[in-house]
């Protein structure tokens, strides 16, 4: 494995492939230096927004709820399907962090005028000015994380990922009759931060 310097620095995948190179040569991981760089950056983006919102008394999922009933519009509620639509979690994990801002006082559950077996998932007054001051610095913790990159680096890598994450997204969003079986079940899976990224690699 060559050293890392000063003017060719090596991360962490960069060492992980290197020693999968050693152990098995015949292998084509190419692919871990986008995917693993991609996962690793997730959770540490993840820790880090974690540390900015701590003041606020929030985690990352919890303001990302927060963020999901802001961005829709007043009177700033959605139907719990929705929420987990845009939250990518179970519904067992969407209902725990519902109930968690709504014992902080930030959402409260309503129910639904048009469907009685149904709710809507409310921001209250004090649940919009936490998401109102939390999102200034978040996005502060984004742009340091992207200050690395110039403006032309930053939209480029932008592009790349929406290529990358189009198709799938697009895969994601079929009928449940045409992607049965496991597809629905990894689509209801939370991500979890205890899945340290490069772990199943290494």
């Amino acid at each position: 494995m060559r050293n890392s310097t000063p003017s060719n620095p090596h991360d962490f995948v960069d060492k992980l492939i290197a020693r999968w190179a050693d152990e098995c040569p015949q292998l084509d991981v190419q692919s871990t230096h986008v995917v693993g760089r991609m996962l690793r950056l997730g959770y540490f983006s993840t820790r880090m927004e974690d540390a900015v919102l701590e003041r606020y008394g929030l985690h990352i999922g919890e303001f990302n709820l927060l963020a999901a009933l802001r961005r829709a519009g007043a009177p700033y509620e959605l139907p719990p399907n929705q929420l987990q639509g845009f939250l990518l979690v179970s519904s067992s994990a969407l209902t725990h962090r519902i109930d968690q801002v709504e014992a902080a006082g930030w959402v409260k559950r309503r129910p639904d005028p048009t469907d009685r077996r149904s709710v809507q998932i409310r921001l209250t007054r004090s649940g919009k000015q936490v998401v109102d001051e939390a999102i200034v610095d978040v996005l502060a913790c984004e742009r340091q994380i992207l200050e690395p990159l110039s403006s032309a680096e930053q939209a480029t890598l932008s592009n790349l990922l929406r290529r990358l994450a189009l198709p799938i997204e697009l895969r994601d969003e079929r009928p449940a009759s045409a992607s049965k079986g496991s597809s629905e079940a990894n689509a209801s899976k939370p991500a979890s931060r205890r899945n340290v990224p490069g772990r199943s690699r290494s």
